[in-house]
């Protein structure tokens, strides 16, 4: 795997360690475990409590993913502390992983536990390292700034538990939605020079990576059994639709993204955690796809805002794009009216389960062509109107 590197101001190089990446196989455990909570159907549907507690599991775990990529970006030296401190949270995640079950309430006071300890953990390194900054009050301030927003969000997650136990109301989902509000705002005051964006995009590369590899194995199940016409024709589709969305991405990082543009990279990854949450979604669907007591309106459902929300938030990464390969309404009006034919086209023929999933097929390898040949277009006019 190429390390990409950097050299900073300071003439030291960042670069993806090995502990990064063995602490991002614990999410890998865990896009798992949370996948599976949307497997159990009744009457055709998904209870709205579990697809409650699904998509609360995944945006909690992948901001934790993303606060302890934001700290390591800043501050991380690969020292003993840093391995410490990670290898920690990587303990207090599998009791996330294991509290991760379609009756979530019953194992809320371990999953909220663990969640606070691993937030405290990581605000807990950023007060340690305020110490070595003493002389620099941007840093100095971007610090306080994280652990309001760490120790913060902590004391909302420990408060969910006496708050379900005594009323039953679950109030978790009000310490992600603080997480992100908070951390956006502070992102305003933020210095770009702070952040290290090369490795930052590798980060959230990897970790679209990690994700794909769940899609995989999604897709390996369609090969048991025995073998029919049936079954080659639906495990090779579901290939393809990997394989389109993985080249769609691989396209935008290669080609389009300026690794080197000067940013705070805040909107960069909340972009990437709705990515990540819309290719779990994507793993879903293709699940679902080959279970007959799933009702065909909810698998409808599930393709078109997995996959729609997909290609929204490619298309937003191209905030980030290089100055030549800025975004036009030449580019974006005929993927917006590809998409509208798609989701119509599907919704008419949602009692064909064949034609649906070679739609999305076509769907996804179109908009693909179509993010290459715009990857390869460096004529673009940036003077002209563009998207913002």
């Amino acid at each position: 795997m190429q390390i990409l590197q950097k050299k900073t101001e300071v003439g030291s190089e960042k670069k993806v360690e090995y502990l990064e990446l063995i602490y991002d196989l614990i999410f890998v455990y865990i896009i798992g475990r949370n996948n599976q909570l949307l497997q159990y159907i009744e009457n055709g549907f998904i209870r709205s409590a579990t697809f409650y507690s699904y998509i609360l599991c995944a945006l909690a775990i992948i901001q934790i993913w993303n606060f302890s990529t934001f700290y390591i970006n800043m501050f991380g030296r690969n020292s003993l502390r840093d391995h410490l401190s990670l290898f920690v949270n990587m303990y207090l995640l599998y009791y996330i992983g294991e509290g991760t079950r379609v009756h979530w309430e019953s194992f809320q006071n371990q999953y909220h536990t663990a969640w606070a300890l691993i937030l405290i953990n990581i605000g807990v390194q950023y007060c340690i390292e305020y110490r070595h900054h003493l002389d620099n009050e941007d840093e100095k301030k971007t610090i306080r700034h994280m652990a309001f927003v760490l120790f913060g969000e902590a004391l909302l997650v420990l408060a969910a538990i006496p708050i379900y136990n005594q009323t039953g109301i679950q109030t978790a989902g009000a310490a992600i939605a603080y997480g992100l509000i908070m951390n956006r705002i502070f992102a305003d005051d933020a210095k770009a020079c702070m952040i290290d964006f090369p490795h930052l995009t590798e980060r959230a590369m990897l970790y679209v990576v990690f994700t794909f590899g769940e899609m995989i194995i999604t897709v390996a199940a369609y090969f048991q059994g025995e073998l029919t016409w049936n079954s080659v024709y639906f495990s090779l589709m579901c290939f393809l639709i990997v394989v389109g969305l993985f080249l769609s991405y691989e396209v935008l990082y290669d080609r389009i993204i300026d690794r080197e543009k000067m940013t705070t990279g805040v909107n960069y990854m909340m972009i990437h955690l709705f990515l990540i949450f819309s290719m779990n979604l994507i793993t879903t669907s293709l699940s679902f796809m080959r279970k007959e007591a799933v009702s065909v309106d909810a698998k409808m459902i599930m393709i078109l805002l997995s996959f729609l929300m997909f290609f929204l938030c490619l298309f937003a990464l191209q905030l980030y794009a290089k100055p030549e390969l800025c975004l036009h309404r030449t580019f974006m009006l005929p993927i917006i009216g590809v998409s509208a034919v798609f989701a119509a086209a599907m919704w008419f023929l949602r009692n064909n389960m064949r034609v649906n999933i070679l739609l999305s097929v076509i769907y996804v390898f179109v908009v693909f062509y179509m993010i290459f040949r715009f990857s390869r277009s460096h004529d673009c006019d940036c003077g002209k109107e563009h998207i913002h």
